[in-house]
């Protein structure tokens, strides 16, 4: 009991794209669940304080959970630090090779020999923008059978971390910067021939620069084509939360699953939530994430799903993108869910 009565506060943090974190926080199903163990759900990413938003990309919080891209959780695996992989969700969404009209590059195979563009960020934080760039490339090359040595590779320098201009006159009012800007920048420099781009913000920058789509590929029958930073996106937790209190673990668990079960039957409500969530009209979401958005915000840990992950992660590996390479069924948690399991049954 004296346990269950230490944790009084709990961090968390989330990205700004469609989860079932997202949907719940909103929902207030989360707030309400935990208020119920005497527990404050406390926003990662919405503190003043850099090193508490920092733990949204390292995860060095202790009594803390994430949900959101893959890329920094798993970096974050791969530099030791202690946490567990107990949830994963699969949402689909627009992903494509975008070039402007001038340039001459109609099909994928036009893109040999041409340049290639992928902005990266100083040292630090693990560039997971590039990562996501860097597969989608290759994604979209091995549909045709070709491979990134076809492509001349140009990187584009970005000065600042991602965790810098969180505020100031350069977001006119706004919570972020719109992605893309200095890709989009260089392909109208003419410095860069083509471009990746992914979500609500990559539907938008192709929509307002009329670029020509060279190939779309966020809902190719391959899952292994789609697997992304944002496709799984995965929910973690620190070791100090799953040792200490795997009861919580299986209560948030639970109260995710209640959310998507709402979302399978109100698809006009999760389309402006997500709108919200992402920043971004109902118009977008739904040409970015399709019309069955509200049927992919589940929560799961089946072996295909944890097999995605383990597939991206020995990707962002082979690319230079993690610290070292570990085994994904020792970060995999499935404590949370037998402890559901149990509660149900009872």
């Amino acid at each position: 009991m004296t346990l269950k009565n230490a944790v009084s506060q709990i961090w968390y943090t989330r990205c700004p794209v469609p989860t079932p974190v997202g949907l719940a926080t909103q929902l207030g199903l989360l707030d309400e669940a935990f208020a119920k163990e005497g527990i404050t759900l406390s926003s990662i990413i919405d503190s003043k304080d850099r090193a508490i938003r920092s733990s949204h990309f390292d995860h060095h919080l202790d009594y803390s959970f994430r949900h959101g891209g893959n890329v920094p959780p798993i970096r974050a695996r791969s530099e030791g630090n202690p946490t567990r992989l107990v949830g994963i969700t699969w949402t689909d969404e627009f992903q494509a090779i975008i070039t402007l009209p001038s340039s001459g590059i109609k099909t994928t195979r036009d893109l040999v020999g041409r340049r290639f563009g992928i902005a990266r960020r100083p040292p630090g934080i693990v560039d997971f923008m590039a990562a996501t760039a860097s597969k989608g490339l290759v994604s979209a090359l091995a549909l045709e059978g070709l491979t990134h040595d076809q492509v001349d590779i140009v990187n584009i320098p970005l000065t600042d971390s991602v965790l810098d201009g969180r505020e100031g006159p350069q977001l006119y009012g706004l919570r972020n910067r719109q992605a893309y800007g200095p890709e989009i920048a260089a392909l109208l420099r003419g410095e860069v021939d083509a471009i990746y781009v992914k979500g609500t913000p990559g539907i938008s920058v192709a929509n307002l620069f009329a670029t020509h789509t060279v190939v779309e590929f966020g809902f190719h029958p391959d899952p292994r084509i789609r697997i992304n930073s944002g496709s799984p996106r995965i929910l973690t937790v620190d070791e100090r939360l799953a040792e200490d209190r795997p009861d919580l673990v299986a209560t948030l668990i639970g109260t995710l699953k209640r959310a998507s079960a709402w979302a399978e039957a109100h698809p006009d409500e999760v389309r402006r939530f997500v709108a919200h969530e992402v920043g971004a009209s109902e118009e977008v979401v739904a040409a970015a994430n399709g019309p069955e958005l509200h049927k992919h915000l589940g929560i799961g840990l089946e072996p295909d799903l944890v097999d995605a992950i383990g597939h991206y992660k020995d990707f962002l590996h082979e690319w230079g993108f993690l610290a070292g390479n570990f085994d994904i069924e020792t970060w995999v948690d499935r404590r949370p869910w037998a402890e559901l399991e149990t509660r149900s049954a009872a």
